[in-house]
Formats: structure tokens, C-alpha cells, sequence
């Protein structure tokens, strides 16, 4: 394992491939928060590497995102995880889409409406 320091500016692999996935996650939102500005002038967006999952799942894909509701002052949360989408993409375009995918699916759930009404190019 490298650690940034003096003689090795460059961050380590796994916080440069990070940062790529918060800032096509950034790019996504932006994006949607075009059409749907007023809508999602509230939610939160995020990125966490992993989902906390219980012992109990078993099977399963881990999931690729999540949604938490508002609750009385806390505003909605849409939280896109990296692993995961990493694992069942290859390549920078087809995570781009994944996250893109994955951001359009909860917004249209959070917002009670159609995939396709959120954004038509969304298979």
C-alpha cells in the first residue's frame, strides 16, 4: 500500500477510484437537478463504499443504492454505493450509466412517479 506524503503527492488507489464514483455521482445529479430542481432542492446525495447490511442477508446482491424517507426535520437521502455498482460494471461509461440508473430509480420512487418521467433515457 502507497500513503500520500511529500514524496508521493498522488493519492492512494483507492481514494483517487473513490473520488472518480463521488464525482460521477455529482455529474448524475447535477443533471437530474436540472429538470428537477425544485423537487430535489431538499434531498441529500451521497456515496458510501459499502452497505451496512445485516447478518441476516444472505444470497442476495448487495444493493447498488438506497433511499431514507424525510422524517420530521431530516431531509430524504439517496446514498449510491460504490462496491457494488464497481463490481457489476467494467468501465468508467458503464458505471457512469449504472449510477445514472441507480440515482433516476430512487428519485422516481422518492418522488411517486414513472423511471421514464424522471429521465426518458433511463432503460
Amino acid at each position: 500500500m502507497v500513503l500520500a506524503g511529500p514524496l508521493s503527492p498522488h493519492p492512494p488507489h483507492g481514494q483517487a477510484r473513490a473520488q472518480q464514483f463521488d464525482d460521477l455521482v455529482v455529474s448524475s445529479v447535477e443533471r437530474l437537478a436540472q429538470r428537477w430542481e425544485s423537487e430535489l432542492r431538499d434531498v441529500e446525495f451521497g456515496t458510501e463504499d459499502v452497505p451496512q447490511l445485516p447478518d441476516s442477508w444472505m444470497g442476495e446482491p448487495a444493493p447498488l443504492g438506497s433511499l431514507v424517507r424525510p422524517t420530521g426535520r431530516a431531509p430524504a437521502r439517496i446514498v449510491v454505493f460504490r462496491r457494488p455498482v464497481e463490481l457489476r460494471t467494467r468501465g468508467r461509461m458503464e458505471r457512469a450509466a449504472l449510477v445514472h440508473e441507480v440515482l433516476v430509480e430512487h428519485i422516481a420512487e422518492l418522488l411517486g412517479r414513472e423511471v421514464e418521467e424522471i429521465d426518458p433515457l433511463t432503460p
